[in-house]
C-alpha cells in the first residue's frame, strides 16, 4: 500500500494542506531521490522537515500520518502518498512534460525500481557502517514508542515491524562485517550489469535520463563517498555517476552538511585501522 486513505490519517491538519508538499530529511537517501526529480522537473513544492536523527518520525505527530514512521511522505492537496519510488511514479503521472519514463516502458520501470528497493537494507547498512560511523542508534524509549503505535492500519503496522527489528538489532550488534559483505555482493551484481550497459550508452536506460538514474544516483553516492572501488571495477559507472554529480540538481541534495563530513572521515579512518574498509570486505572479482 503507498496511499494512505483519508479516513486513516490521524494527524488531519494535513488533509487541509494546499499545493504538493513534502515531509522529508536533508540527509535521507529517499528524500534526496525526491528532492532531484523535482529540481529536474522543475515542480513547485513545500518542505517540511522531519528530523530523523532527533527521532521526529517516531511522533505521534508523524506516526498519524505514515504508521511506518519512514520518510519521504507526499501530501498533495491532502491526498497521501508514501514510498519513495511510489511517489516518483505519481508525480511522473501528474507531471508528464520533460518525462523521465517512456510510456512504454512503465512496467519495466516498476520492476527495476523495485529491485533497487530491494536493496534499501543493504545500503543502510553500509551508511551506517561507513557514513555514520556507528551512530544512528535509536533511543530505547523512542523505539518503544514506535513499536507499540496502533494505527488503523493493520498492514502498516506489521510492516514497520522491520524497521523496529532493524534498529533493535542494530542498538545490540551494530552492523556486522557478514552483513556488510552480503550487501557488497549484492552491489556488485548490480554493477557487474550497468558496467556493460554503460560502455554502449550515456545512462543505465539507454542515451536519455531516467528514474532509474535517479534512483541509483543516490545508491552510488552513498557507496562513493564510503570507499567502493568503482574506480578499480566500473570506471564506466563511474564516470556515468561524476556526469550526475557534476550537475546542481543533484549535487546540492547530496551535499552533506560538515558535520557528517567529520563523522565519515573518522569512520573511514576507523574501519581502515581495523580491517574492515570496504575494500577489505570487497567480494572475490
Amino acid at each position: 500500500m503507498t496511499t494512505i486513505p483519508s479516513e486513516q490519517v490521524k494527524t488531519k491538519e494535513i488533509l487541509d494542506w494546499k499545493g504538493l508538499h513534502l515531509l522529508n530529511f536533508r540527509t535521507s537517501s529517499c528524500s534526496q531521490k525526491l528532492r532531484i526529480y523535482l529540481n529536474l522537473k522543475k515542480i513547485s513544492w513545500t518542505s517540511h522537515s522531519v528530523n530523523l536523527a532527533a527521532g521526529k518520525n517516531y511522533t505521534e505527530w508523524f506516526l498519524g500520518i505514515n504508521p511506518k514512521g519512514l520518510i519521504p511522505v507526499l501530501v498533495d492537496d491532502g491526498h497521501v502518498e508514501i514510498e519513495s519510488n511510489d511517489i516518483l511514479m505519481y508525480l511522473e503521472k501528474k507531471y508528464p512534460q520533460n518525462p523521465l519514463v517512456d510510456e512504454s516502458e512503465i512496467e519495466n520501470m516498476n520492476n527495476l525500481l523495485k529491485d533497487e528497493d530491494d536493496l534499501h537494507e543493504d545500503i543502510r547498512n553500509i551508511a551506517y557502517r561507513y557514513m555514520f560511523g556507528g551512530l544512528g542508534k535509536k533511543s530505547s524509549k523512542g523505539l518503544e514508542v514506535f513499536k507499540n503505535y496502533k494505527s488503523s492500519n493493520s498492514e502498516l503496522d506489521t510492516l514497520k515491524m522491520k524497521e523496529v527489528s532493524f534498529y533493535e538489532t542494530y542498538g545490540e550488534e551494530g552492523i556486522t562485517n557478514e552483513s556488510v559483505k552480503l550487501s557488497l555482493v549484492r552491489f556488485c551484481e548490480r554493477y557487474n550489469k550497468f558496467e556493460g550497459h554503460l560502455t554502449n550508452q550515456k545512462y543505465l536506460m539507454g542515451d536519455k535520463l531516467s528514474m532509474l538514474d535517479l534512483a541509483w544516483f543516490i545508491y552510488s553516492y552513498r557507496l562513493y563517498i564510503s570507499g567502493f572501488p568503482f574506480h578499480k571495477l566500473y570506471p564506466h559507472v563511474l564516470t556515468w555517476f561524476e556526469d550526475l554529480y557534476s550537475r546542481n540538481e543533484f549535487y546540492k541534495e547530496v551535499n552533506d552538511p560538515l558535520i557528517l563530513k567529520i563523522i565519515r572521515q573518522y569512520a573511514k579512518i576507523s574501519t581502515a585501522l581495523s580491517g574492515k574498509s570496504i575494500k577489505a570486505l570487497m567480494p572475490k572479482q
